[in-house]
């Protein structure tokens, strides 16, 4: 049976910039941070910024009041960012059939906050005083448990869960789904709100935080000298896949094809990558062969670089092993939004894969800024630093690697 291909049709995404896939993007041209003090209880942490989702965003527009209460924060990004995602693909779900479109909206972590009250109040109350919607609140598949029942959609519909490329992996297996015809559209992505007072001790604790004292917009600094860890972040990315067939039958705005999936296991450590990247280089290469490109046809790589030395030394020496032999005029461009956005966790790669399909929409590629002095250990490449460039992006990756070792890329293409 021949692979049926498929395309983006619709994005939406929270981030710390608000609501909106415009936000994102404008913010990330233009090579504008959304990292700024947490509101959190400062004194008592060592880390004191983060990417927060702003704390006046209009949920009841997309909620009602009395639901939200019952939802972790994580599902409300998720819900949200679907909305827009759908509106944004022009979906009729009244003329749809609603048992061939599925949901995989991740998260990575869950609900840390709604785990973390609810035990105090279990200690401080008695161990039954707890909210009756604890579990549902925390469970890691109820993002896109919630997005299914709200849209009434009954084709596949699980979470998948591995640590920062949780994101990517949803939209990959979204894209599985639909390929060998268990759906025709789905709804993919992945959704975090670890931004509390655990969440930010436990990353402080395990050294993956920057503590550096500079400006919150200066912290995150992939590939620069004086980096020394990511900054935490938050918020939800959702994209529309659809049979490319279906999408063009209903007159759907086409944004970008997938068309390549490549997955590995570094097997290596729990936390710390392999410092040869021979588990990303797996995947890498795996999503080639899928696509039948070859490395000089990859325009742009939209990076994981987490701002982290031994993450961003691993991955831009893979990526130059498998890329770096081209010419000057025709060197590969790659960047971490990362250093804008933060590290939204199992958002991340979801909220980077929409990024990768505005590149090859917009013929823009976003900065990695705060390079003010590069590493001189990372190779030679074109990390677009500080400033965003205009490119012909025909084919753009993008990258996510967790802990675990799990690693997922994505590959992008300008639809024909």
């Amino acid at each position: 049976m021949s692979k049926r291909r498929v395309v983006v049709t619709g994005m939406g995404c929270v981030t710390p910039y608000g609501i909106g896939v415009d936000k994102l993007w404008t913010n990330l041209i233009n090579g504008k941070s959304g990292i700024k003090e947490h509101n959190l209880n400062k004194e008592k942490h060592l880390v004191k910024i983060a990417g927060q989702v702003p704390v006046d965003l209009n949920i009841e527009a997309y909620i009602d009041p009395k639901e939200a209460k019952r939802l972790d924060k994580s599902i409300i990004y998720a819900l949200i960012a679907a909305q827009e995602a759908i509106e944004d693909s022009k979906l009729d779900l009244e003329k749809e059939d609603r048992t061939r479109i599925g949901t995989i909206v991740s998260t990575a972590a869950g609900g840390l906050v709604v785990v973390t009250t609810g035990y105090q109040e279990m200690v401080s109350r008695g161990f039954h005083k707890c909210s009756p919607f604890t579990v549902p609140m925390m469970i890691a598949n109820m993002a896109s448990g919630k997005v299914s029942i709200k849209y009434g959609l009954r084709g596949p519909s699980k979470a998948v869960l591995s640590a920062c490329a949780t994101g990517a992996h949803s939209v990959g297996d979204c894209y599985r789904t639909i390929q060998y015809s268990d759906a025709d559209i789905m709804v993919a992505g992945g959704a975090e709100s670890s931004v509390c007072d655990f969440g930010i001790g436990a990353f402080t604790s395990a050294r993956t935080l920057s503590k550096s004292n500079r400006p919150p917009e200066e912290v995150s600094r992939p590939y620069d000298r004086d980096r020394d860890g990511f900054v935490l972040s938050e918020g939800g990315a959702v994209l529309i896949l659809e049979e490319r067939e279906h999408a063009l039958a209903r007159g759907a705005k086409i944004y970008a094809e997938i068309t390549g999936y490549g997955q590995s296991s570094d097997a290596y450590d729990m936390v710390a990558p392999d410092p040869e990247g021979r588990g990303a280089e797996l995947a890498i290469r795996n999503c080639l062969k899928e696509a039948n490109k070859s490395p000089k046809d990859v325009d742009y790589i939209n990076m994981h670089g987490t701002s982290t030395h031994l993450g961003d030394l691993a991955e831009s020496k893979t990526v130059a092993r498998i890329f770096g032999d081209r010419k000057e005029n025709d060197k590969l461009s790659v960047s971490s939004t990362k250093s804008m956005t933060g590290h939204m966790l199992g958002a991340a790669g979801s909220a980077e894969a929409i990024v990768a399909v505005k590149t090859i929409e917009k013929g823009i590629i976003p900065p990695t800024i705060n390079i003010v002095n590069l590493d001189p250990e990372v190779p030679d490449l074109d990390y677009v630093p500080n400033k965003s460039k205009e490119k012909d992006v025909k084919v753009a990756l993008s990258n996510s690697f967790g802990f675990g070792g799990h690693n997922a890329v994505l590959m992008f293409e300008k639809a024909l």
